[in-house]
């Protein structure tokens, strides 16, 4: 269960460089609101597509997110969904060489370890592992245990990386996020810190950035609004970034924005 059991992160710290997660967003799948069973061989073939256009791109790692299925629940979704992930992620991981990540909205961690654990994907990302914090799903309170737990469980680690104060959401208690990140690591067992903006594709603040890592070791992430014209201020305080929003036209990832964004981190040098 140690930090450094995860090659997965230690892999992306040893480029000499910030790097890029790119987002899969797929979906809507079967047993969301606005997913069907009818739909899922076309979203299955435009997960691949965009994972391959990121590979080609040139990032570093994939993360694959059942974006389309809002209104999302809490902390457990549909059966359907998970299995509709599970084949995802496996398809994903097929067509391309570099390491795979889950991410099941709202906080649907138990269910990411458990498609991790049947496709071999090396990392997750939880929205609420530590902080309670209030979003158009409700009150959404921390898994940290019971996460923990179920790793415990199951028998598969998969690298933790969790969110302070995340985006589209607020922080139930008026707690910094220096010390709720500290304690993420420290009291919940993450592996890696994410720090984003309000919402999806804003940047979060160098200055919440600079708090957070004057109190971590661990990676820190820059979880939204990464582009080329900030990416030497964000990047050059955190380890890397997790890119899904400038990535896209429509739906679909457009290789040259990829490329752009890969050419802007490329001379990048930590300031911190």
């Amino acid at each position: 269960m140690e930090w450094l059991m995860h090659q997965v992160l230690n892999e992306l710290l040893s480029k000499g460089r910030p790097f890029i997660i790119g987002m899969v967003h797929a979906g809507p799948l079967p047993g969301s609101a606005r997913g069907s069973v009818e739909d899922i061989n076309k979203v299955i073939s435009e997960a691949v597509d965009n994972a391959k256009a990121l590979y080609e791109g040139g990032v570093d790692a994939l993360m694959v997110e059942d974006f389309y299925d809002a209104p999302y629940p809490k902390v457990r979704t549909d059966p359907a969904v998970v299995a509709s992930m599970a084949i995802i992620v496996k398809a994903v991981r097929e067509a391309v060489g570099i390491p795979v990540g889950v991410n099941i909205l709202r906080n649907c961690g138990i269910d990411a370890v458990a498609v991790s654990s049947v496709t071999g994907a090396s990392f997750i990302r939880v929205n609420a592992l530590s902080e309670t914090v209030v979003s158009d799903q409700g009150i959404i309170e921390p898994i940290a245990y019971n996460l923990l737990r179920y790793i415990k469980l199951i028998g598969y680690r998969p690298a933790i990386l969790a969110d302070v104060h995340v985006k589209h959401a607020s922080p139930l208690a008026l707690r910094g996020v220096d010390v709720v990140a500290r304690e993420t690591i420290e009291r919940g067992g993450a592996d890696a810190i994410i720090v984003s903006g309000e919402v999806t594709g804003y940047p979060p603040s160098p200055e919440d950035l600079l708090k957070v890592r004057k109190v971590i070791e661990e990676p820190l992430i820059v979880g939204s609004g990464v582009t080329p014209d900030n990416a030497s201020t964000l990047l050059g305080i955190a380890d890397g970034a997790i890119v899904g929003t400038y990535f896209k036209i429509g739906h679909k990832v457009s290789i040259s924005r990829v490329k752009e964004l890969m050419k802007a981190v490329m001379g990048i040098k930590k300031k911190i």
